[in-house]
């Protein structure tokens, strides 16, 4: 049973990750004035969606007077493309599983962590461009300021809190890659352990006087 528990790992770090078509991975709350139990958008890994129906169009409304351009999840490209990655990474969690090496544990957990790295950084590019790019004909214009969202934490914008945080399936992902790279460190303990035991075996007092007989 021991043996298999490497395995079982890579197997939940794949199911994990399905997480991420069910449950938001990232959250932006606005708290203002005029909405001070805030408005939240939610990111999946293949839409964007909010704590009402009407939160994208809200937050639209809001963009429009400071100039910022509309959020339209039809026009992010990542959105169409990101889910292909991740069905890649849960085949491949399967099959590595079945596999059952430790290097392909290491591979996988070291791939998701820089592909993560990858989503977080074109993540912020999004946000620069949507709090940068601002439309000259805004009815609010405020010179040298950035309306940038946060991309990690708490930041003050005019009269808004922004808050930008992990959420659920972005937790799990981080779990995934955790239990992945466990694996790894056990699969390599067990293999040691094999091969102590087996040299062990051969210097045994008996094996080694069958051997000379």
């Amino acid at each position: 049973m021991k043996e298999n528990i490497p395995r079982i790992l890579m197997l939940i770090s794949g199911l994990l990750l399905i997480g991420l078509f069910i449950f938001p991975m990232w959250r932006i709350t606005l708290i203002a004035p005029q909405y001070p139990e805030g408005i939240t958008m939610f990111i999946y890994i293949n839409k964007l969606g909010g704590d009402t129906p009407s939160t994208i169009q809200n937050i639209n409304i809001l963009n429009h007077y400071i100039g910022m351009k509309f959020i339209e999840p039809d026009s992010i490209p990542e959105l169409k493309y990101f889910p292909y990655i991740v069905y890649g990474f849960i085949a491949m969690s399967f099959l590595f599983a079945w596999l059952n090496k430790a290097k392909l544990f290491l591979f996988w957990g070291a791939l998701l962590i820089l592909v993560s790295c990858l989503g977080i950084y074109d993540f912020y590019l999004w946000e620069y461009d949507y709090g940068h790019n601002l439309s000259e004909n805004a009815p609010i214009k405020i010179p040298g300021a950035s309306f940038q969202p946060p991309l990690f934490g708490i930041k003050e914008i005019i009269n808004f809190t922004a808050i930008s945080l992990p959420h659920i399936s972005g937790v799990m992902a981080a779990f995934a890659i955790l239990f992945s790279l466990i694996a790894w460190r056990l699969k390599l303990k067990i293999g040691l352990n094999e091969k102590s035991d087996s040299i062990g075996s051969q210097l045994h007092p008996d094996t080694l006087m069958h051997s000379v007989a």
